[in-house]
């Protein structure tokens, strides 16, 4: 279950819940029982490396030649 981030106008409190997304606009309630709360824009950071021998992994090989797409294939000019 998705979890959001919160903050109460009232007392500047920052607090979390796990909801469904169908209620992530859902009003929420401040653990200090105020209802004047707006849901924080959450961002991720996904860091770390692959595998458990902590080899990072490759990067993908870039695309090779033309073909498909207007600039992929050469006709912009």
């Amino acid at each position: 279950m998705p979890r959001y981030e919160y903050r109460c106008r009232s007392c500047g409190t920052t607090f979390e819940l796990n909801r469904p997304m169908a209620e992530s606009s859902a009003p929420a309630s401040c653990p200090e029982g105020h209802d004047d709360t707006v849901k924080l824009l959450s961002t991720v950071a996904v860091t770390g490396t692959a595998g458990s021998s902590g080899a990072s992994a490759a990067a993908p090989p870039r695309p090779q030649g033309g073909g498909g797409g207007c600039c992929g294939g050469g006709c912009c000019g």
